[in-house]
């Protein structure tokens, strides 16, 4: 089975503003919301979250 893959470059009216600090405004829409610190681990970084996340859709927005 061959499955071909088409990106679309966004239409610049459509690109995000970003201010001077170079941050951009993110709007979403969600169920919950959690604020933590991203620990050490190994070579990489992590986030503990609820036992009742487990199999749901999340995101990840750095703020700092």
């Amino acid at each position: 089975m061959n499955v071909m893959i088409q990106r679309k470059e966004p239409k610049p009216d459509l690109l995000p503003a970003i201010s001077i600090q170079n941050k951009s405004k993110f709007e979403v829409y969600g169920e919950e919301m959690i604020e933590k610190e991203v620990k050490q681990s190994g070579n990489s970084g992590r986030v503990y979250l609820p036992p009742e996340w487990v199999g749901k859709r999340v995101k990840i927005i750095r703020i700092d």
